[in-house]
């Protein structure tokens, strides 16, 4: 399996086995997100869509959970607020 150098974590990993959305933020992830962090996101993201109940068909939910995944993935651990 191709590697990556994984903007999250800072290093060399299994890259993700397919690009996870047709559109310019899921080509940045499948360039630059290891499968493992990607792993991370997707727990993540189950707890967002339970905790907030979004249905993921809405536009406005889609939209959130697109803005959380880029602040999860692509801000580093350290700067992200807890």
């Amino acid at each position: 399996m191709p590697t990556v150098s994984c903007s999250r974590c800072g290093q060399s990993r299994d890259q993700m086995a397919f690009r996870p959305f047709q559109n310019d933020l899921g080509l940045r992830v499948f360039q630059q997100i290891c499968n493992p962090c990607w792993g991370e996101w997707l727990k993540l993201q189950q707890q967002l869509i339970n905790h907030y109940a979004l249905n993921v068909r809405d536009a406005q939910s889609k939209d959130f959970l697109f803005k959380q995944m880029e602040q999860f993935l692509f801000t580093p651990p350290e700067q992200q607020a807890t």
